[in-house]
């Protein structure tokens, strides 16, 4: 990138002050006066300020706001003659500068059509912007966009340009640059290029549950789903898995698609699936990585795409993937990383409108409460409408069901309604959840996005952390022991937790409003599976670990809320014992069907389970009244803790409801009340929603490590 010289700087940082930068090496940093130069106009600067720096003089000057448009050029004259360009500074992050420049036009991008073809991009402080076309014969060609309004560009080209290359050329403070459009729907191999395409044939969503806490959501990775040559699938690592039939394991098991089916969860939530770095698109590249390094939010990503040269390809084979899991009934949750870029100084947002689509801090620095260098500012206008576009784009086009958000806490609280708002008009009800952390970036504590104010996020649920580490323990220290893992006097954060941490008692705040606000999990693709911790913090043997393994499971899959699995989960899922495996090898990372069939005993418990909590309304209660009014938690004794569904046949074939978890490594006589009888559909070990045996006496001897699930 060309680099301009200049004796001293001056920028525009707000609408009425522009600031002069003069090194100490000029003039000893000294002029008592400036002026602004527009054409054949000059207009006298008033030096508001003059502050010393360690290598220059900092002069803080004003003039009438009107007097400055983005997109003229503008020159500075010292007392000495001699000339600089105003720059653009921080009037790009001013509230003056979002409400002149905002545009809720919804053309941003290509719209393609036969026989002529048009590209908008918001650049208002560009003062030209051009477009670069490359041909399928790789001839390359320029066309100038014209300023319209708002700060939007546009550029027509008339005549038929589908399967053409495109870049974008804004010049900004006198350099110009090369970047691919942020609203790309398709890129080529190895995302150097836009392409002009027209998408094809859309997918439907299917109509969403009747409440979120009918949900059973299940985690899973484009490529771990089927890399392991155990799989059974053909096209391992592929999009193209997802398509294939009746595909089985070495020993005959269902694996692939017909597994998911069988297994009875809800929504597949699919690890981020748009464009990102980390791995090329080259089929004979190894390396991994989850796709956390997002690249272009609207493009899909290559290295699943058996074509990924084809930009069509892997549109066709993304929609196959969502049209396969909808004809079995499945939805599809899509993992997105609005948080951050990969790398801020190389995206198309820093490029096009430099310094507005990221936080900056008190000093002026790109702030990095995600930890990976930036942070997206939602709460601007046009970064907030980047993503509520996004999200509707992949809505209606690919037939997306809902979304789970990455970094939740990054975004601010008025992006997440809006999103919840644009998308009920789409699909009213559709699934959002997100990670709601308490992040270090510079937003006021009440506008992010994060689970201290999960209480004004109505419709959003998040990861429940409460629930996460008094199950199974904290994920930050790996020795800590949950409920689960045989930690005693937990029973009151238990009870909490397994109601929907909504808070039981009169007056209480909970964490969340409502049951579903509150995603109920032990472990995900971050940090360590539940069977690795265990095995790195528990001296037992395996039998134990397996029974603690199953009761955290259960809690997750019978509590309020939405239950979430992490794929593998349901089989001892482990990573041998890497705690961040976000770029570890595919033998680490990968899916393992065969101890899908050595613990086909287990998945077979879990598929029960899950047929228990569809059987009965009460499992999946949508109102925290209801919870308080029906579910009764007690806990007389260390490791022990019994949950009652009371007065429920409304909601379900049976009028009440006992289940009955126990983590301690010794035995417990456990007495019922007087007069019931009951049967049981769970012993921790095996499940059925219609029974595996009537309990006729008034108390039984509880196993070691275990639950229980008793209906009458």
């Amino acid at each position: 990138m060309l680099v301009i010289s200049r004796q001293y700087d001056a920028f525009l940082d707000t609408f009425n002050v522009i600031t002069m930068i003069l090194p100490y090496d000029y003039h000893e940093g000294n002029s008592n006066h400036f002026t602004l130069i527009k054409d054949d106009e000059k207009i006298a600067l008033h030096i508001e300020e003059k502050i010393p720096l360690n290598d220059a003089m900092k002069y803080v000057t004003t003039i009438q706001s009107e007097k400055i448009i983005l997109g003229d050029t503008y020159e500075i004259v010292d007392e000495h003659g001699t000339k600089t360009d105003l720059q653009v500074g921080a009037v790009i992050r001013t509230e003056e500068f979002d409400q002149r420049y905002y545009y809720d036009g919804n053309d941003l991008g290509v719209t393609y059509q036969d026989g002529c073809t048009v590209f908008k991009v918001w650049a208002p402080t560009a003062t030209e912007v051009r477009l670069k076309l490359k041909s399928p014969d790789d001839e390359e060609i320029q066309y100038p966009y014209s300023r319209m309004e708002n700060g939007v560009w546009e550029c027509r080209v008339d005549h038929d340009i589908e399967g053409y290359l495109y870049s974008i050329l804004p010049c900004i403070n006198l350099v110009w640059d090369e970047l691919i459009d942020p609203y790309a729907k398709a890129v080529s191999l190895n995302s150097e290029w836009g392409c002009v395409i027209n998408p094809g044939e859309k997918v439907a969503p299917l109509a969403p549950l009747a409440s979120p806490t009918d949900s059973v959501i299940y985690e899973l990775n484009i490529r771990d789903f089927s890399a392991q040559k155990e799989s059974g699938m053909k096209f391992r690592g592929k999009y193209s898995a997802f398509t294939e039939k009746g595909t089985k394991t070495p020993k005959g098991f269902s694996s692939g698609i017909q597994y998911l089916k069988e297994l009875g969860v809800t929504h597949v939530e699919l690890l981020p699936v748009n464009d990102f770095d980390g791995v090329t698109d080259n089929p004979s590249d190894t390396t991994y990585n989850w796709g956390y390094n997002p690249l272009f939010f609207n493009a899909p990503e290559g290295s699943y795409s058996l074509k990924p040269e084809d930009p069509y390809e892997r549109i066709k084979e993304l929609k196959a993937v969502i049209q396969s899991l909808h004809d079995e009934n499945i939805r599809v949750i899509q993992d997105v990383v609005y948080n951050h870029v990969f790398i801020r100084e190389q995206s198309s947002f820093e490029k096009l409108v430099p310094g507005y689509f990221f936080r900056h801090d008190e000093n002026g620095l790109p702030s990095n409460g995600t930890g990976v260098g930036n942070d997206f500012a939602s709460e601007r206008l046009m970064a907030r409408k980047f993503i509520v576009d996004s999200i509707l784009y992949w809505m209606k086009e690919y037939g997306v069901d809902g979304f789970r958000f990455d970094l939740m806490g990054i975004l601010d609280v008025k992006t997440m309604t809006v999103i919840r708002e644009e998308v009920d008009k789409v699909l009213p009800g559709a699934i959002l959840i997100g990670e709601g952390w308490d992040l270090n970036t510079p937003l006021p504590p009440h506008q992010k996005a994060n689970l201290r104010n999960a209480h004004h996020l109505h419709g959003i649920g998040q990861f429940n952390d409460w629930f996460r580490d008094t199950i199974k323990g904290s994920t930050f220290n790996l020795y800590d022991k949950g409920f689960a893992l045989g930690h005693g006097h937990l029973e009151q954060k238990v009870e909490l937790v397994l109601t929907g941490s909504i808070g039981m008692k009169s007056g209480e705040r909970g964490l969340f409003k409502e049951p579903s606000q509150s995603v109920n999990y032990v472990e995900s693709h971050d940090n360590h599976t539940l069977w690795d911790k265990m095995k790195a913090c528990m001296n037992e043997d395996e039998e134990t670990l397996k029974a603690r393994h199953r009761l955290a499971t259960t809690m997750v899959l019978l509590s309020q809320g939405i239950p979430f699995l992490h794929a593998g989960q349901e089989f001892f899922r482990t990573k041998k014992g890497i705690e961040n495996s976000y770029n570890s090898p595919v033998e680490i990372n990968q899916l393992d069907w065969v101890r899908r069939e050595e613990y086909d005993e287990v998945v077979r418990y879990v598929k029960a389970l899950i047929q228990i909590r569809k059987s009965h309304g009460a499992f999946r209660f949508q109102q925290s009244d209801l919870i308080r009014e029906h579910v009764k938690v007690s806990h007389s004794k260390a490791n022990l803790v019994d949950v009652t569904y009371q007065n429920v046949h409304p909601y379900g074939p049976w009028d009440e409801i006992l289940m009955v978890f126990h983590s301690d490594t010794k035995p417990c006589e456990y007495s019922f009340a007087e007069g019931k009888q009951w049967i049981c559909l769970s012993d921790g070990n095996q499940a059925s929603v219609s029974g595996l045996y009537d309990v006729k006496e008034t108390s039984i001897t509880l196993r070691p490590v275990s639950s229980y699930v008793f209906v009458r």
